[in-house]
């Protein structure tokens, strides 16, 4: 006897969370850095992360879950571009420039969610800028990006510290020009961390030998920066304060990322891939939680405060837990009823149709 249509429908939503077509580690790599984000956003986090004191460990998030979600872009571009083996030819021209289209698009939104006032660092104009940025190193190997990326990291903080010393920032227009650019995730720092993000996907990001690696040598690497951090000035290039854009704040913190997604990657590998299946529902469709929880907060603060940037009087609502359990449901609910993300759905369509006459192009 054939299944309900609605047996059908609902298995098939299923099949498209947790079937072969996705990664369920890295859908929750996702989720975590969206949580991450919304906690660093409304929670009070007043003392930096000391791992010996449970007190500060709610600072994690700080930092730590935009540079996350960096470099889980670049393994996100890895792997629409081919995996580990990369297109080549016309498959790969399209698939330039559908990312192309999707970085307008990301620019975009992100611009109206700084109009929204709500008084966060919006990461989709950097997000957009590092998706342009990746272009030109699509076509290698991980064995030259991985190489690379670390090159990246360790010479970019010196030149970043040396923009940031440049008087036109502290201008009008040049505060301006860092809104619309996301300059707060500097990207001439945090290309580092995407292409780290997309070396590990040409490695074979499914591969247990490449999990393992990843998690040994990002535990190595968040150990290094955080410990050699300590003793330097938190204003200097070599700082592994959150933000800093510090050599030691890279170093521990693309670590940090990478050992959060071979931990996340490795877990799915176990029973407990069930257990997370809400965090990898919001990781599917980490855009649109991410514009959901801002959207949210702006309506909440214009209805309640009168002000959408009174960050105190939001953040005195106690606004964390009610607006990170309705992403959670509201997740879950549309990846099991509906499927894809709006967003994701959205922009995917937009590129496919900017790109249309094109053949050969990789499908997600």
């Amino acid at each position: 006897m054939a299944a309900a249509p609605a047996v059908t429908w609902l298995r098939s939503r299923w099949e498209r969370l947790s079937g072969p077509d996705r990664i369920g580690g890295v859908d929750l790599a996702r989720g975590l850095a969206v949580f991450g984000m919304i906690a660093a956003h409304l929670l009070w986090i007043t003392d930096p992360f000391d791992w010996t004191d449970a007190a500060t460990w709610v600072a994690v998030v700080d930092g730590r879950s935009s540079i996350l979600f960096a470099t889980l872009a670049g393994v996100s571009i890895g792997l629409v571009t081919g995996g580990r083996t990369p297109l080549t030819g016309r498959s790969l021209t399209t698939a330039r420039l559908r990312l192309v289209v999707r970085a307008i698009l990301l620019w975009i939104i992100g611009i109206l969610l700084i109009l929204t006032g709500v008084p966060v660092f919006v990461i989709l104009p950097a997000y957009a800028i590092l998706f342009l940025l990746a272009l030109p190193v699509l076509s290698l190997p991980a064995r030259v990006l991985l190489p690379l990326a670390a090159g990246l990291a360790l010479v970019m903080p010196f030149v970043q510290v040396r923009l940031d010393d440049l008087a036109f920032w502290r201008t009008v227009t040049g505060n301006d020009i860092g809104l619309l650019i996301g300059w707060h995730y500097p990207f001439p720092v945090w290309i580092a961390f995407v292409v780290a993000g997309l070396g590990v996907a040409r490695a074979g990001v499914t591969r247990l030998r490449v999990q393992g690696w990843m998690l040994a040598s990002g535990a190595a690497l968040a150990v290094a920066g955080y410990s050699l951090g300590v003793f330097d000035d938190p204003t200097s290039v070599w700082s592994a304060d959150p933000h800093s854009s510090g050599l030691f704040e890279v170093i521990g913190s693309g670590g940090f990322a990478l050992a959060v997604l071979a931990a996340s990657l490795l877990v799915c590998r176990t029973v407990l891939t069930w257990v997370v299946l809400p965090l990898r529902a919001v990781g599917a469709m980490p855009l649109t939680a991410y514009v959901a929880q801002i959207v949210v907060w702006a309506g909440v603060a214009a209805a309640l405060l009168g002000d959408t940037g009174d960050l105190v009087g939001f953040r005195e609502l106690d606004p964390f837990w009610p607006l990170a359990l309705s992403v959670l449901v509201a997740c879950t609910a549309w990846a099991l009823l509906i499927g894809r993300g709006p967003l994701e759905w959205a922009i995917d369509a937009a590129a496919r149709a900017a790109t249309r006459r094109e053949r050969g192009a990789p499908r997600r």
